[in-house]
Order: structure tokens, then sequence, then C-alpha cells
């Protein structure tokens, strides 16, 4: 079960985004997502919520009464650096978007009104991204336990040696050049 949180200063929208996300299904690729959804419209509130319960991804208006939509992941990036930010805006400003981008690290900005399919992929597409990354640190915490002191360029060539033996060894001439085929050495080194 994934946890999403929407933000909205709006009451129709948030119950449009429950319904839509309670129905529609959630999958990218061979990935499903089955989701639960809690609504707010104040930020503050939403904020404490965040501040306590962890969301896999946060959906936010940009324009409200209290806080704008960047200001809030902007602080919700504080809470819970690893889940998705998604901005839903009418309001296609470029430099709000500029800003939501840079500041925050949006995975994506989607326009009011949205097409229901577009929104719920983007939703979906954020997810498997956000799992795919926390698996990606997972394995190289993994590996670095493993391998203890052995430098990642080190386990890369080891790596790279068992699927292709003699990969990473350079055979040197005389002359400094690199010998390809130590069968074919240049006539001058040739006894």
């Amino acid at each position: 079960m994934r946890l999403i949180l929407i933000l909205d200063d709006e009451p129709a929208i948030l119950q449009s985004l429950r319904r839509l996300l309670r129905i529609a299904p959630c999958s990218y690729g061979n990935q499903s997502f089955n989701l639960e959804i809690e609504i707010f419209s104040s930020a503050r509130v939403a904020l404490e919520r965040a501040s306590h319960t962890a969301f896999d991804l946060f959906l936010t208006d940009y324009r409200m009464p209290e806080m704008d939509g960047v200001s809030f992941l902007k602080a919700v990036k504080k809470i819970q650096p690893e889940a998705c930010r998604l901005i839903l805006s009418g309001y296609a400003d470029l430099n709000a978007l500029t800003r939501a981008v840079n500041e925050v690290g949006i995975d994506r900005f989607i326009g009011k009104p949205w097409n229901d399919y577009e929104l719920v992929s983007a939703i979906a597409q954020a997810l498997a991204h956000r799992e795919l990354l926390l698996e990606n640190r997972r394995l190289a915490d993994l590996m670095r336990l493993d391998c203890g002191d052995i430098a990642p360029a080190d386990i890369e060539a080891q790596m790279l040696e068992s699927i292709e033996p003699g990969i990473t060894k350079v055979n040197w001439g005389p002359d400094g050049s690199v010998i390809l085929d130590p069968d074919l050495q240049p006539e001058t080194d040739k006894p």
C-alpha cells in the first residue's frame, strides 16, 4: 500500500482526486500500486501530518492561501527527502515551474484541468522511480557492507573481469603503446 498526501485549497478538487485514485488502476510497466489517499486543505495541517507519518508521494496545488505548493514541498523535502513530489496547477507560470524544479526537485508538474489517465500514470511513474532509487540505495549499502575497504572502482573491475576474463589486463609495449594482441608485437620487438 502506497500512502499519498494530496493538498489543495478547493474541497471539490480534493474529492475528485480521491475518487479518481480510488477507482483508477495505478500501474507502470509490470508494477501495480495500491493507493491509500489522505487529503488536506490546509498546508499547515498537512505538514504536521507529514512530520509524523511517512508518505510515498505528495501531490499539491501550486496556488493556495496559506503557502504556495513549492514552499510546501520544500518543507516536505526536509522532512521526507525520498518521497515523490508533484505539483498540480491551473497556472502555467514558467517562473513557478522553474522554482519548483530547482528548489524542490519535483517529479512532475501537472496542469489543471488534468487528464485522468496522465495524472494516474504520472503518479505510477513517480512511485516506480522512487522504488528503483530506494532499491539501488539498498544494493549500494549492501555492496559497501560486503566489500569493506575495497574501492568501488576495484569492485567494478572485478565484476568486469568475471564477465570478460582478461579485459582489465593491459599489455604494454616497450615504447609505452598498448599491445592488443601479444602475438602480434611490432617488428622492432621481435628477436
